[in-house]
């Protein structure tokens, strides 16, 4: 198998927003967990998915950060 193109030096975020038997959604960062894309895998290859990319979950405070950004971006809401 080829070998990744990101860099291992750049640190990879993982936030699951929902997991059932079929699917597993999540949010998928590189370097600024503001940044990502929403993904969606069985539950075998989100594991594989993590495993090959060495992901940080991210804890409930980084998620709530995110979420206040992506709410002063959206309403133009500042605290």
């Amino acid at each position: 198998m080829s070998q990744s193109a990101i860099p291992r030096t750049l640190k990879r975020y993982v936030r699951v927003r929902e997991r059932s038997a079929r699917f597993v959604e999540f949010d998928f960062a590189i370097e600024n967990p503001e940044l990502f894309v929403e993904l969606i895998m069985p539950p075998v290859a989100f594991e594989a998915f993590c495993a090959r990319n060495d992901v940080i979950f991210m804890s409930d405070e980084q998620a709530e950060a995110v979420d206040t950004q992506m709410e002063k971006w959206r309403y133009s809401v500042s605290h």
